[in-house]
């Protein structure tokens, strides 16, 4: 739930590249901003900034979002300088940012990403605020009777409550960077895995007072301060003292429980009552799952042709930058952001004012390596093919699965004395402006392809294109000696030895998909059970959506390790209940053994969308 702070400061010099757009369209070139408290059917009042056009009288519908944050996600930049919605703004639109209970300047009581009811319509919630707010301004403001709601991250999570349980007057919404499910996913846990960064500096910041605040950490690079911190039973015993709510629901929720499940979006998200355009990004470093399962979950449901989805090369909130063509080292030899509201912009220029022929792609999906958009009847592409790619002998990988009937391995020690880093130090403060997070998923892999503790398999060279669509799935055969284990497996695009398009990528470990999963949810996240030492199991999970060409002359890589911190705490190794609760006793080496044999192939599944792979020794 990124606060997106860069967006807070427009780069004038990236913004000048979308004048051309802005000028050619007429329309107003100032907004007038007012602020008033908004009355809720409690008495409570929230705190509302409304901007009406200088330029353009008559109906206008409105576009509206509300937010915890203090900054960009409530129109502190009037929306005709805001490129996220300036093209609209150019138009003629009423904008109203919101913000919600307990924050800000707002009346009530603040619940972080509190449970949520859709069935019950008599209680006061996100939707109910929601539905004031819309009933105030038909009252109020000169509207045509149309409202859309949009938003990144929590304000996108609020626009997807509002559709759940929405007002007639809601018309059109777009849930953007969206959490799915906060311990499966997104956010706080992946996999039961903890972001421990992450949780850490979020809660604190949303919940040591109503305004955003940040933890005053006394050291510039984080990784030695959250090594010193030990097990996470330290937090509370030496920081937080038990004041912070959401970590104490950490340690009194370890496992997959109700208390997430109620959370959960994925949970009520069913039938779509209005039109609604989910929008994510292949690199969101915070909800990367949330807008494709989101998707994929209301698309079962969807009877009138209301379910849609954008993904593009972003990490989190990207596309509403002014200048979205390179990420990290990455370049999309496009700008990404202008194309995206385009198509922002024809999505509710249609459903609010009736332009367009209403004829939306089901999927416009962004493809890496190829750096080309691409439209989708159906998404995932039903003619992709889930094709296994399998751990050889000698650290290669083939789509030939092995024939040996022995135990062939590669085994590694894994040490929480000296963790797998997520990315190159410094680990700056999370939100801060010099903070490398944003960008983390891209980092080039070869800062760890050497260490000991990570295996490195790859491909021989690639003789033609090999179109990766869909759904990525890691099948990893294991043994350690400790009783649980992490498991973080990496798909990666190798660039050639001399990449003459982009010189300074040669040799580069692009990542495509990873994620990570605590082996003790190997059977159940709701029922953890310790991993008999020496035993051989399977452990199975996704590493999320991908639209990617891995080019000819390039290689295809998997790295598997067994940590990534500071972004995820340290597995003990040893099997406690509770790892909010471990003990510096409890953190022990373990010896990770990974098979690659006929009987214990571990592969990653591929959806490809290609010919039969060539491929060369070089």
């Amino acid at each position: 739930m990124d606060k997106i702070r860069f967006f807070l400061v427009v780069n004038l010099l990236f913004f000048v590249s979308i004048q051309y757009t802005i000028a050619q369209i007429s329309g107003p070139t100032h907004y007038t901003k007012k602020e008033v408290m908004v009355p809720m059917r409690d008495g409570k009042k929230l705190f509302t900034r409304i901007y009406t056009s200088d330029s353009i009288t008559g109906p206008l519908p409105v576009l509206l979002m509300r937010s915890p944050y203090s900054d960009w996600n409530i129109g502190t930049l009037s929306p005709d300088k805001d490129p996220y919605v300036a093209t609209m703004a150019m138009e003629g639109y009423i904008f109203v940012y919101q913000n919600i209970r307990g924050k800000q300047k707002s009346e009530g009581d603040f619940i972080m990403e509190g449970a949520f009811d859709k069935d019950n319509r008599n209680v006061i919630d996100e939707a109910s605020d929601t539905y004031d707010l819309i009933e105030w301004m038909l009252k109020n403001l000169p509207t045509n009777g149309k409202v859309g709601q949009l938003g990144i991250s929590y304000p996108g999570e609020l626009t997807l409550i509002s559709a759940i349980k929405p007002h007639p007057a809601l018309k059109a919404v777009s849930p953007q960077g969206t959490v799915a499910d906060f311990f499966l996913g997104d956010d706080f846990f992946h996999n039961g895995a903890f972001r421990l960064a992450f949780g850490f500096e979020y809660s604190f910041g949303e919940e040591a007072a109503k305004g955003d605040t940040s933890f005053p950490f006394h050291m510039y690079d984080l990784y030695d301060w959250y090594y010193d911190l030990g097990p996470l039973s330290n937090v509370n015993k030496k920081y937080f003292h038990g004041d912070i709510p959401t970590w104490n629901d950490f340690i009194k929720h370890p496992n997959y429980d109700s208390y997430w499940s109620d959370k959960a979006p994925l949970r009520y998200s069913d039938t779509p009552k209005v039109p609604i355009l989910h929008v994510g990004g292949y690199w969101d470093q915070e909800n990367m799952n949330g807008p494709e399962a989101l998707y994929a979950k209301m698309e079962k449901y969807d009877t009138r042709n209301y379910n849609y989805l954008v993904l593009g090369p972003w990490c989190h909130g990207q596309w509403a930058d002014s200048n979205a063509t390179m990420l990290h080292e990455y370049n999309m030899e496009r700008n990404t952001g202008i194309e995206f509201r385009e198509i922002q912009k024809g999505w509710f220029d249609y459903w609010l004012k009736g332009k367009g022929d209403g004829k939306f792609a089901e999927a416009i999906c962004f493809q890496t390596g190829s750096n080309e958009w691409k439209h989708y009847a159906t998404w995932p592409d039903k003619s992709a093919r889930q094709t296994k790619l399998y751990l050889q002998d000698n650290k290669k990988l083939s789509f030939k699965k092995p024939v040996d009937e022995g135990l062939k391995s590669d085994n590694y020690l894994s040490d929480p004395a000296n963790p797998v880093v997520y990315r190159p130090r410094p680990i700056e403060l999370t939100y801060s402006d010099s903070s490398e997070w944003e960008t983390w998923l891209v980092e080039d892999q070869r800062f760890v392809d050497h260490r000991p503790d990570v295996l490195s398999y790859k491909t021989d060279t690639l003789e033609s294109d090999v179109t990766v669509t869909g759904d990525v799935l890691a099948h990893i055969f294991a043994s350690i000696s400790g009783s649980d284990a992490d498991w973080v497996v990496k798909l990666i695009d190798v660039y050639p030895n001399y990449d003459t398009k982009h010189p300074g990528m040669s040799q580069f470990e692009l990542t495509v998909a990873g994620d990570i999963f605590r082996g003790r949810f190997r059977h159940s996240f709701s029922k953890p059970e310790p991993i008999v030492p020496g035993k051989i199991e399977e452990y199975s999970f996704g590493l999320h959506q991908v639209n990617h060409v891995f080019k000819k002359g390039h290689k295809i890589m998997v790295q598997i390790q067994s940590s990534w911190f500071p972004i995820f705490d340290r597995n003990p190794q040893s099997y406690v209940p509770n790892i909010f609760l471990a003990t510096q006793k409890d953190f022990i080496k373990s010896t990770q053994t990974i098979y690659h044999s006929k009987k214990y192939a571990t592969c990653i599944e591929l959806p490809i969308v290609t010919e039969p792979v060539k491929m060369t020794v070089r």
